[in-house]
């Protein structure tokens, strides 16, 4: 239960950074819409406001976006600083991935960041997301925004750089990213950070000495690759995914010398990420706005990726083995965080308008009784 009090913090404090009581609880109809976990999150189904305020919300009222995110990291890290199991310091996974937020139609104020991309049109974010134990955390993301723009590797390199001096000195760190993040630039730039990566890799990548990846035929060997300085170690496994008839062969790097079985459960860890974007998109929305304009779109986006953080508290607060169900973990943030939102909206209100009524002769005594 004491997640679910961190949760209801940590919500008490975004709405306490809302300049207005109206945005406050424009704030508190968005978390209940997100939080439903219904895959539809849209203005237009709520039942505290009307889909033009949420809108205006979104895209016209000036509060700080910043300090939503500020406020939610620290949450986070006061969780994770906490975190503390018996033996070596645990791993903390730095994954990264790209997905698409498929959309149809124009969007004149951000239409530079709609490309297409794999057969995709849509706006397609780099995300690094954070596993440690059993915590889950979309930490950041960088727009994607196509040829002669920086690369998925140097967006996700650029995101690793920025993680918190605190969480390389509390965990070890090691990064798991997919083919698209194996270009040197990328293993060199993580090297420099003086970490290690776990990456997927072409299969007819170049050796130095001319070779490719599939005329090796003993996994694990310490090879140098094509333009890279150091040397980085070989594995494979046989993966068959949905649609398939056959397995393929994926190819998988190291920069730190493992054992290859070491190399292919790490290697098969880095698609956890790929569940996150599942329930993030089709139980919380985040690939379901519809504002026309850059500042809506990034609210939304944050919003939906903060919904995600409450449900998984909500999932932990359950202490259960079983695979989440999201309806559920959301359901339990629902009911014990925000059900005396209202009370607590009201009577914050009050607390901000003492002082006017007091200098008309009205003094508002607030008693707290025990049910």
């Amino acid at each position: 239960m004491k997640i679910l009090a961190h949760a209801q913090a940590l919500i008490y404090q975004l709405l306490d950074g809302m300049p207005s009581a109206y945005q406050r609880q424009s704030l508190k109809a968005f978390l209940e819409l997100f939080l439903k976990a219904q895959g539809a999150p849209l203005p237009e189904h709520s039942h505290l406001k009307s889909a033009s305020a949420l809108s205006r919300f979104l895209t016209v009222y000036n509060w700080s976006v910043r300090q939503v995110i500020r406020q939610v990291r620290h949450a986070i890290g006061q969780e994770l600083k906490r975190y503390r199991p018996r033996g070596r310091r645990p791993h903390l996974q730095v994954i990264l991935d790209m997905t698409t937020l498929e959309k149809r139609g124009k969007f004149k104020a951000f239409s530079e960041l709609i490309s297409v991309f794999h057969g995709k049109r849509g706006v397609h974010l780099v995300v690094l997301y954070l596993v440690v134990g059993p915590w889950r955390v979309p930490w950041s993301f960088r727009v994607y925004r196509g040829k002669g723009q920086p690369s998925a590797g140097q967006l996700g390199l650029t995101l690793v750089r920025q993680l918190p001096k605190w969480l390389k000195r509390a965990f070890n760190v090691r990064v798991l990213a997919d083919t698209a993040f194996g270009s040197v630039d990328f293993l060199q730039g993580i090297r420099k950070l003086k970490l290690h990566a776990i990456t997927g890799v072409r299969y007819d990548r170049k050796l130095s000495d001319g070779r490719h990846l599939f005329e090796l035929h003993k996994p694990g060997q310490r090879v140098h690759l094509q333009g890279l300085s150091c040397p980085v170690t070989i594995a494979w496994f046989y993966l068959k995914r949905d649609g398939e008839k056959k397995r393929s062969k994926r190819y998988v790097l190291s920069t730190e010398p493992l054992k290859a079985s070491t190399i292919i459960w790490w290697g098969r860890h880095r698609w956890q990420i790929e569940g996150f974007f599942k329930t993030a998109k089709h139980r919380l929305g985040l690939h379901r706005f519809g504002q026309q304009t850059l500042l809506g779109m990034y609210r939304w986006l944050i919003l939906s990726l903060v919904a995600f953080i409450l449900a998984h508290w909500g999932y932990l607060s359950l202490e259960t083995q079983a695979l989440p169900d999201w309806a559920e973990a959301a359901a339990v943030v629902l009911e014990a965080a925000l059900a005396d939102v209202l009370v607590y909206l009201l009577l914050a209100d009050i607390e901000r308008k003492r002082p006017l009524l007091q200098q008309q002769g009205i003094d508002v005594q607030i008693t707290r009784c025990k049910m």
